[in-house]
């Protein structure tokens, strides 16, 4: 039986639960030194002076490091792109300039971590500061457009304002998302070893090869003289997907003391270390036929950035250009520069908020004209993607919508606002539709069979928790022909075959091809040695009288299973590598997305205005399911990511100091077991061999799509107040 699309547990699983994994912070070094970051205490200055002199007096301190000591890196090679490789646009320690809160101003190393802890609340920093530019409406007004970006984040289709004015029905409404932080379980950690010229980086990064590249190129070395190291990463939902500069002070230290270091973030530091989802601000505009046909689609974004670098939360471009057809389409983006830490990647970026405010206003547009929400949806379904002319390799969200409204019983939802009240709790249903882009980059793996009967696949991928261990087992085993338990995945580590990063919801997507390449060159190469050595019982016949099926080679009136084959060669192993990528053919010829809706039931409380979700069903259309068990766990998780966006996070900043002010897990709030309701997903599975040879798009960051937008048209059904800014907080219902 295949196991692609089983039920299966992770092949990671007992590892993770018995402590049996090792993170980055987990790495046993004889004689490793422990560092610790001195962060700003202002958002914008300089410092005038720094006196280590009674942190290097502490005990068990073996070094500090500041601007005035620290060694020189070299500058970033691009002053900005959406995919920088660096986490910040700047180097620390390098200047005495002073750009946002909690910037690295100095490095304490000693022999323990609580050495170096103490030893950093002992250097006393003087400050030339000024007050800080923060997000308000002044600020806003200096909004710029964004610099040279992946794709132009500002377009249109038609003649938007005709459309608008031609619109018997229209709407509008600005749609505000705050900062939100990652707080993955892991923390960043970094643990650099030298050797010679040779630098070992044990990374809790999302992507080796990436860091690899990155470090080289601001230390100053050969990138084939670094290698990456980590093979399970405790979370990451973006933030580990750039290098953070605690990795390059760190290595320049240990290259500086001939020691290895090793450097693990606190949770606060985390706050500004290491990026966050840059706050969003989206106008968007709806002008619609008296039937619900759309006319003309408007939005425009406004979203916050560091000074220090640029980073565009594509809230209109990567929702609003595609998802509905209609004549005139205009989406824009302009950037606030802050005295706030440099943003980053974060689950679903620009989609999350963007869905948000595009469902929102899709939701008040059907209750404008008294049209059902899914009603409204399917009157404008695209079938082709708007202004390209094309058709999407495969989707399949009419059947989401009809799937979805089935299971949540759509059908019985009173259609009037405010209608169905339990006790005190208000009682409202909403539902939104969901899409993500789906990402490939080229990506190659390597099977190594071997003489006892068990399988190698190995890339430099990762698993973020995702389940990739058990998807690249799943897909070799299903492409071998052998069963799933026989095969064992190694990945993490830039050594092996190059993979891109754990990111854009792309691995499976990218990787799993690979694999399928990997396993077509190892049956040509086993089929060769089989016909070319002299020991084997297949030698002399000719290519093409030889076959592989299921773990065997077939033919001359003979079966040997590659095991057999290889004890009889004497070998212990065979092994090949496989490349794969989409072709520019196929990505001018199609448009590639996933889709699926979310259904949402809300409860409010009358008196207290406290939301609560009382259940949720999710229908996604993905491709083909690899592993069932996993993706499963995958929307889920997104749906979490996006009931704490709905109704908790924010990340608040002290305006006065540009300080986080709750950075902290104890006041930033995050869900937990308590708001988290029974959900339900279902899988369509429809394969998608357009896209790549398993039919499979990514699931990472779908969830979350949507989810939010579900929750609040669920909280206007349920009370008639339509709340326009997250997170929806008690107080939106009081007064």
């Amino acid at each position: 039986m295949s196991s692609v699309g089983q039920p299966l547990s992770r092949l990671d699983g007992r590892l993770k639960v018995t402590g049996g994994a090792q993170y980055t912070a987990d790495v046993p070094l004889k004689g490793a030194l422990h560092g610790t970051i001195v962060h700003s205490t202002i958002a914008n200055g300089r410092t005038i002076s720094i006196d280590t002199g009674p942190a290097e007096r502490a005990p068990g301190v073996v070094a500090t490091f500041t601007y005035r000591s620290m060694p020189r890196m070299n500058p970033t090679p691009k002053p900005w792109s959406h995919l920088h490789p660096f986490g910040q646009g700047y180097l620390p320690l390098q200047d005495d300039q002073i750009h946002y809160a909690g910037q690295p101003v100095a490095l304490v190393i000693a022999n323990t971590p609580d050495q170096a802890a103490y030893a950093g609340t002992l250097v006393k920093v003087e400050y030339d500061g000024k007050p800080p530019m923060v997000f308000n409406a002044e600020t806003a007004k200096r909004a710029i457009d964004p610099p040279q970006f992946l794709w132009p984040v500002s377009s249109s289709v038609g003649d938007p304002a005709k459309g608008l004015a031609d619109g018997a029905i229209r709407i509008e409404g600005v749609y505000t998302t705050p900062d939100r932080h990652h707080n993955q379980m892991e923390p960043h950690a970094t643990v650099a070893v030298w050797e010679e010229d040779r630098l070992t980086i044990y990374d809790a990064t999302q992507s080796v090869g990436g860091q690899r590249r990155n470090l080289a190129a601001v230390l100053g070395v050969d990138e084939d003289h670094v290698r990456g190291i980590c093979p399970f990463v405790g979370g990451a939902f973006g933030c580990k997907g750039a290098m953070w500069m605690h990795s390059p002070l760190t290595a320049a230290a240990a290259r500086t003391l001939n020691r290895p270091v090793k450097t693990i973030l606190a949770r606060e530091q985390m706050y500004t270390a290491t990026g966050h989802r840059p706050m969003v601000v989206q106008k968007i505009e709806l002008g619609a036929t008296q039937d619900g046909l759309l006319r003309a689609l408007k939005h425009e974004v406004i979203s916050s950035t560091s000074a220090v670098r640029e980073f565009v939360e594509a809230a209109a471009h990567r929702t609003s250009r595609y998802l509905y057809q209609s004549p005139n389409i205009l989406v824009s983006h302009y950037l606030v520069p802050l005295d706030i830490a440099p943003g980053t990647f974060t689950r679903a970026p620009g989609v999350a908020p963007g869905m948000y405010g595009l469902e929102s206003a899709m939701d008040e547009l059907a209750a404008e004209l008294g049209i059902d929400p899914i009603q409204l949806r399917l009157k404008n379904h695209a079938e082709i993607y708007p202004g390209r002319n094309v058709r999407w390799s495969s989707k399949h969200l009419l059947e989401c919508y009809e799937r979805g409204a089935e299971r949540f019983g759509w059908a019985q939802r009173n259609p009037n606002s405010r209608m169905t009240k339990d006790d005190d709790w208000w009682i409202g249903q909403g539902m939104a539709t969901a899409l993500y882009p789906a990402h490939r980059s080229k990506a190659s793996a390597k099977i190594r069979l071997q003489a006892d009967g068990n399988v190698t696949v190995s890339s430099a991928t990762h698993d973020l928790g995702t389940g990739m261990y058990t998807v690249l087992a799943i897909v070799g085993a299903q492409s071998l022909g052998i069963p799933y338990e026989r095969v064992r995945a190694v990945l993490g580590d830039s050594g092996l075959p190059p993979a891109p990063g754990a990111g854009g919801s792309q691995s499976t997507a990218s990787v799993g091809p690979a694999v399928v390449a990997a396993a077509d060159s190892i049956k040509k190469k086993l089929i060769d040695v089989a016909v070319k050595e002299k020991k084997s019982p297949f030698h002399g016949a000719k290519l093409e009288e030889l076959s592989y099926t299921s773990g065997e080679i077939h033919g001359n009136g003979k079966s040997l299973s590659f095991e057999q084959l290889l004890a009889t060669l004497d070998r212990s192993a065979i092994e090949a590598t496989g490349s794969a990528a989409l072709s520019e053919e196929d990505e001018e010829k199609y448009a590639f997305d996933s889709f699926g809706a979310q259904f949402c039931e809300v409860k409010v409380h009358d008196l207290t205005g406290e939301v609560r979700v009382n259940r949720f069903s999710s229908v996604m259309d993905i491709g083909t399911v690899v592993s069932e068990k996993t993706a499963r766990s995958q929307i889920v998780g997104g749906i979490v990511f996006g009931i704490g966006m709905a109704l908790l996070e924010e990340t608040r900043y002290d305006i006065r100091s540009g300080w986080i002010a709750n950075r902290n897990i104890a006041e930033y709030l995050v869900p937990t077991n308590a708001d988290i309701p029974a959900v339900e997903v279902e899988f369509l599975n429809h394969p998608d061999f357009e896209f790549n040879s398993i039919g499979a798009r990514g699931i990472g960051e779908i969830g979350i799509s949507g989810t939010p937008a579900a929750i609040a048209n669920a909280v206007f059904h349920a009370t008639g107040k339509r709340i326009r800014q997250l997170p929806i907080r008690p107080e939106h219902f009081l007064g």
